[in-house]
């Protein structure tokens, strides 16, 4: 499947039925009057946020989206049909911007949530409607309003509670692989996963926790440099990073500063959310150098630096370990703020 995290779409709500001009006509009721009926209600455009999607392909090709109109009105007083709303399903995670304004419309981040993005037109007043003891017989109805139009840009930010960052090759793909049932694509050589990469990883409790692998960055990412600006995106609703640095590396501390660097540029408080750090390949380097290195991480960082080899399993269970924990210390924070407010 194509992942399409990114789409703009032209959306159309339905235009309100016309209402009529029409009299009674019956034999034995001389002065029927009018009987004009109201036009009916222009369908809507919803969005609704479903769990079987996990991308905007479906947006690729179609771009335009209009709803049905009301039914104009009918004789003897009757109303014109309403239209049905129109339904857009989204995955969760889509975010609803105007194009025209790049104002964010709705977030649509659990399922079942929805979100009516242009309203369909009021149906038409008939003639029955302008009935007065001045005008006893109207003879004008009101058209139907149209519904709104907008152009709107979609994009997907992936849920996940934790996102695993780092430069290219730095051995994303092969820790997901190893702490979940996903299967990216993994090979030796720099830019192998070109699109984001989400894998279950259970818990002690068999709760699962969502990870997210996230390609492409490098130096200058912000600003559209290789793939980090398409991707950046879907770390902003994680909650804790998993920074990954390669140990064999010629300078892993410098390659730590420039992710650190991209997640300042970026901004959305990406570089103030937080860290695990994890040297990544110990297995593949000096002993001596890797226990250098954490030692001048952690004094650099003031955290704690996990060694660890995705491709053997070393030091993994540490390392989920610290992650539940950060994760329930982050709960219980989010549940204080909450009982604060």
């Amino acid at each position: 499947m194509q992942f399409i995290d990114q789409a703009e779409i032209e959306v159309t709500a339905g235009n309100g039925g016309d209402g009529i001009v029409a009299f009674r006509r019956e034999k034995y009721v001389p002065a029927g009057g009018p009987a004009g009926g109201n036009g009916g209600k222009g369908g809507d455009v919803i969005f609704v946020a479903v769990e079987h999607l996990q991308t905007l392909l479906d947006f690729r090709y179609a771009h335009h989206f209009h709803a049905e109109n009301g039914k104009r009105g009918g004789p003897n007083n009757r109303t014109g049909a309403s239209a049905q709303d129109l339904i857009i399903e989204v995955p969760c995670g889509t975010a609803v911007h105007n194009t025209e304004t790049d104002e964010i419309l709705g977030d649509l981040v659990k399922p079942g949530q929805v979100f009516c993005a242009a309203k369909g037109g009021k149906g038409g007043l008939g003639n029955r409607c302008f009935l007065s003891n001045h005008n006893r017989a109207p003879e004008y109805a009101l058209p139907g309003r149209p519904g709104e139009h907008l152009n709107l840009r979609l994009e997907l930010k992936l849920l996940a509670e934790v996102g695993i960052i780092g430069l290219p090759n730095a051995g994303k793909s092969t820790l997901i692989s190893a702490v979940s049932a996903a299967r990216p694509k993994i090979a030796d050589y720099p830019f192998t996963t070109l699109v984001p990469n989400l894998g279950v990883v259970r818990k002690p409790t068999g709760d699962g926790t969502v990870f997210a692998d996230i390609p492409g960055l490098i130096s200058g990412a912000h600003l559209g440099t290789g793939l980090g600006h398409d991707f950046l995106r879907h770390i902003e609703r994680t909650r804790l990073l998993l920074h990954l640095i390669d140990a064999t590396d010629v300078d892993p501390i410098a390659n730590y500063q420039t992710i650190q660097q991209e997640l300042d540029a970026y901004g959305r408080g990406l570089a103030n959310r937080p860290q695990i750090l994890a040297l990544n390949k110990v297995d593949a380097a000096d002993a001596e150098e890797v226990e250098t290195l954490a030692y001048q991480l952690s004094q650099l960082t003031q955290v704690p630096v996990f060694q660890i080899s995705a491709v053997t399993q070393l030091g993994l269970d540490a390392l989920l370990q610290k992650i539940w924990q950060s994760l329930d210390q982050l709960t219980s924070t989010e549940l204080e703020m909450i009982g604060g407010l």
